[in-house]
């Protein structure tokens, strides 16, 4: 694996409930998962594709593609009274 990684961020939707990728890499990126594995998982599948789809991917003969997921979440913690 060469290369700077495509990066795609990653953001809880707690209105949702749903953990939500997009990317200013991968052109059309926008997807969505109940869980974070299961939210790399559809990145993982939906990068390469999008990639050739908009003609945005690597060089030829490449045949792996950095892919760096960043995520965020945020919550409270209540102090026990």
């Amino acid at each position: 694996m060469a290369g700077k990684p495509y990066r795609v961020n990653g953001a809880w939707d707690s209105e949702a409930g749903v953990w939500i990728a997009t990317s200013e890499d991968v052109p059309g990126l926008c997807c969505e998962a109940a869980t974070f594995d299961e939210l790399v998982e559809v990145v993982v599948a939906l990068v390469p594709e999008l990639l050739v789809a908009n003609n945005a991917g690597p060089p030829p003969g490449v045949s792996e593609i950095p892919v760096e997921v960043i995520a965020e979440r945020r919550t409270v913690a209540r102090l026990v009274a």
